[in-house]
């Protein structure tokens, strides 16, 4: 039983999730329900996991880590977006009022909401996957992209923990292309599913095997390598949700003879707070850059 868990807790609720918000789409929920309702159902099933089958005893969060990570979920993952892409509708809609958007022809609509979905995906992993190697591969980024790395343990709550400065040039290629081509809220939605159960996944303390599919997604198998706290390791598997672009580019890491080991950053003390991340990133040094 603990194998078929383990081989079919990702593909069943990252599926469940997108079939559900498929499904409420179709019914008329409305954007909300249909992209809110299937991740949230979505997540709370992998902190179910991470208690019924870790991936590492050690890395269960403290009472001040849920804390912290919700306030970074909250605020800088969730409500941090929404008001730069308002900022963004406000911007746009000054400038084009009544006028049709001269990006708007750009997008194939004619596509089925699912394919629209994937094309997305791909193209959002090509410039994703550039801004989050020179994130780790230049000072000035990484400073701010460090805050992500400073956790010394993975769990599903801790993939909102990012500084504004860093999550805001990620909004940058994640969203405003395809607010200025005007892409639907449904296919908009879809994205946003499988973008955040897949997130939820990467950070998780779950033991789950992805099989084949490693070659496909940027799944937590690989993700976990990605914050380990030595450079050779963590400077790879740079895919937002795919590892296509880690492929092509060399960057794929995923060792069989061993298993990751300490997590974080090299300075061990540096800030863990909310207010003090905001800061950190403005002491040169505080950071410890790999290299």
């Amino acid at each position: 039983m603990k194998r078929i868990v383990q081989y079919g807790a990702y593909p069943v609720i990252l599926l469940g999730s997108v079939w559900g918000n498929l499904r409420l789409m179709e019914a008329g929920a409305g954007f909300l329900l249909s992209t809110y309702l299937p991740v949230t159902l979505g997540s709370l099933l992998i902190i179910w996991l991470e208690l019924q089958l870790p991936y590492r005893a050690s890395w269960k969060p403290s009472g001040k880590d849920v804390v912290e990570d919700s306030a970074f979920l909250a605020l800088v993952h969730v409500l941090w977006p929404k008001l730069l892409a308002m900022g963004v509708a406000f911007l746009l809609f000054d400038i084009w009022n009544g006028q049709d958007w001269p990006t708007s022809a750009w997008w194939p609509r004619e596509w089925s909401v699912s394919m629209q979905a994937i094309m997305m995906a791909l193209m959002i992993d090509s410039t994703r996957y550039w801004l989050h190697r020179l994130s780790h591969e230049w000072g000035p980024l990484w400073r701010f992209h460090a805050v992500h790395h400073s956790p010394h343990r993975l769990y599903t709550l801790n993939v909102g923990r990012f500084h504004p400065i860093d999550k805001g040039l990620q909004f940058l290629l994640d969203s405003l292309p395809f607010i200025l081509m005007g892409v639907s809220p449904a296919v908009l939605s879809l994205y946003f599913v499988f973008y955040a159960v897949n997130g939820f996944f990467q950070h998780s303390n779950v033991d789950v095997k992805l099989g084949w599919l490693n070659y496909v997604v940027s799944g937590p198998e690989l993700h976990r390598w990605h914050h380990s706290m030595w450079a050779k390791e963590s400077n790879n598997n740079y895919g937002n949700h795919l590892i296509v672009w880690d492929w092509l580019f060399g960057t794929r890491y995923l060792p069989s003879d061993r298993e990751v080991e300490a997590l974080g950053l090299i300075n061990r003390q540096y800030p863990t707070g909310f207010m003090q991340q905001m800061a950190a990133p403005f002491h040169p040094g505080l950071d410890k850059t790999p290299v």
